[in-house]
This record gives structure tokens, C-alpha cells and sequence, in this order.
């Protein structure tokens, strides 16, 4: 099961990190984005609906590859299982949420930015880790010499954080990258808004970037 939704995550390239409150606006938008070409997302539970809103994606949204994320609680673990998540995503590294998760049997990426926090996800057995804070703690730069003693593991990344059209290529033309998180695609203020037309704008230009760079 890892293996299928490491793999759906290769695939898409590109997870729209989203924050939502309402389940017809979260529905829109992963329709929308599937339209044009983002296939994942992670929807954080930063909003008081937001699970409701996860509800609606995994069961409206056909494509969609739904993730929740900041999952910051073992509660919070199982309420993203629940709402028919295909994998969980935190910015941190504990262990108590990593073993809440195998035991739910919810696919996992602890967030990472130091060696440290690196050997405690492997040791744990999730060796594909959310590089997070990327572009402010370092960027690509930083990720490549931090992952090289590790590289021989099998371990991949997804960046988060600071990554925007002008530097997504930089960080998944990267072989340790997995794919790449973009919170520059659907900005909370324009879900919102009901701003689709910019939404469709941001995810149609990053589609384009993904063929420009051939991946």
C-alpha cells in the first residue's frame, strides 16, 4: 500500500497545499485543479471544517490524490483516515504521530529540516519526509547536502515552503525530490474569494511549467 501512494505522489509532481472551510468551495477547487492537471493536495486541517472538507474531496473529487496536512495530534491522524485520506503530512517530526499513523494505517511524511529530525523518520520507517521550512531554512542546496549521507536509503522529499512558478524547477529536477508542495497555487484568500479564475490561472501555469521541463 506505501508503495502505491509513494507512487501516486511521484506521479503527480505537484500537491496543492490548501486550506479550506467549506465542503462546496474544497469540492470546486479539487475539481478544478484535477481539470488542470494537479492531481494531489494536501488540505491542512488549519480550518475549523476542515475535515468535513477532506470528507468531500475523497468522495466528489474524481482524480484527486487527497492528502491532509499539519496533523499535529494521534486524534487528528485518525479523523484524516477517516476522512478517506490517501496519506497525512505534518510540518514536524514526532514520534508519537508517526506510530499513531502506522497504527491507523495511514501512509505518513513527518516534516524535516535537520539531520536529526531525518534519522528519527527513518528510524521510524518513513523515508519519504516533507523538507519543510524549504526555501527559508536553505533551499535545494541545503536538502542535498543534508540528505547525502542517507542517499544510499532509498530517501525522497517533498519541499514545502517558500516554493513559488520562478523556483519550482530547482527543486524538481532534484532527484531526491519526489515532488513538490505549492501553497502559491490556490491562496486561502482566494478560495475565499471564490477567485477560480486566478486559482485556474496559478495551476494551469504550473502544469505547463512541469511539460516545459519535460517531467
Amino acid at each position: 500500500m506505501s508503495e502505491e501512494v509513494k507512487r501516486a505522489i511521484r506521479e503527480a509532481k505537484i500537491v496543492a497545499v490548501v486550506s479550506v472551510n467549506d465542503e462546496k468551495k474544497a469540492v470546486k477547487l479539487g475539481n478544478l485543479l484535477v481539470r488542470c492537471g494537479i492531481s494531489a493536495m494536501e488540505l491542512t486541517l488549519r480550518t475549523p471544517r476542515a475535515a468535513e472538507c477532506a470528507k468531500a474531496v475523497a468522495s466528489e473529487c474524481e482524480g484527486m490524490k487527497l492528502g491532509v496536512g499539519t496533523i499535529l495530534t494521534a486524534k487528528q491522524v485518525e479523523s484524516a483516515k477517516n476522512a478517506g485520506a490517501m496519506f497525512g503530512v505534518a510540518p514536524g517530526c514526532n514520534p508519537k504521530i508517526i506510530e499513531a499513523a502506522k497504527d491507523c494505517g495511514l501512509f505518513f511524511a513527518p516534516g524535516i529540516m535537520t539531520p536529526s529530525e531525518m534519522e528519527v523518520s527513518i528510524e521510524l520507517g518513513c523515508l519519504m519526509m516533507k523538507f519543510f521550512p524549504a526555501q527559508s531554512s536553505g533551499g535545494i542546496k541545503h536538502l542535498e547536502s543534508m540528505a547525502a549521507p542517507y542517499k544510499h536509503l532509498g530517501v525522497e522529499f517533498l519541499p514545502l515552503g517558500g516554493l513559488n512558478l520562478d523556483n519550482m524547477g530547482t527543486y524538481i529536477s532534484s532527484p531526491l525530490v519526489c515532488a513538490i508542495g505549492g501553497s502559491w497555487i490556490a491562496p486561502s484568500k482566494a478560495i475565499e474569494a471564490e477567485d477560480w479564475q486566478l486559482i485556474e490561472k496559478n495551476a494551469m501555469e504550473a502544469s505547463a511549467k512541469l511539460k516545459e521541463l519535460a517531467l
